[in-house]
């Protein structure tokens, strides 16, 4: 599997990922939000874990983790995908994403501006059921997917790092949901 520099991805097997993927959902509790069909047909993907995101008793998405290798890892390309389970506004969705960011990394100011220009134009309103995807590639940045259609990409790899860690760093707000998308055991 490998991701240009021009945000275009490559397939680089030929098995049939569909069915894996069949199994692996056939086998869960709950149903992973699957990836973008132009991803999909790529083997080398293999889910993480899944969960879901909730506040105050609310569900707010399901979320997948989707990894290229044994074990997810900054080094290597891994997709979120969240599939929503109530509407959000395109605001809200920066808004809150940017919240997170500043609070994990606290960023200079040019950059959150410069991260807000860059979200707007790849988040839009989202309704239930919505899917929205990111692609974190190594070394590039970020490519989000609504549905299964590419929407914008974002080249900058430390945006792409800290906006992932929203969901991946020890100090998210939802340990509980990282620990079920990276696949760890409660000691992790």
């Amino acid at each position: 599997m490998s991701i240009s520099s021009n945000c275009a991805v490559r397939p680089s097997a030929a098995l049939p990922a569909l069915a894996l993927a069949w199994c692996v959902l056939a086998s869960s509790d709950t149903f992973a939000v699957e990836l973008p069909a132009s991803l999909a047909e790529d083997a080398a993907w293999r889910m993480s874990g899944q969960g879901e995101a909730r506040w105050w008793g609310f569900k707010l998405y399901d979320a997948s983790l989707w990894i290229d290798g044994r074990q997810w890892r900054w080094q290597r390309p891994f997709a979120l995908a969240l599939r929503y389970s109530r509407a959000f506004s395109r605001g809200d969705l920066v808004d809150a994403s940017l919240k997170e960011i500043e609070r994990l990394f606290v960023p200079e100011r040019e950059s959150l501006a410069h991260w807000r220009v860059e979200l707007e134009q790849a988040f839009d309103d989202v309704a239930e059921g919505d899917r929205l995807t990111g692609i974190f590639s190594p070394g590039v940045g970020v490519i989000f997917y609504r549905g299964d259609d590419q929407v914008h990409c974002i080249h900058d790899e430390r945006f792409a790092r800290h906006f992932f860690s929203i969901w991946v760093d020890p100090r998210t707000r939802n340990p509980g949901l990282r620990t079920r998308l990276l696949g760890l055991t409660g000691d992790d």
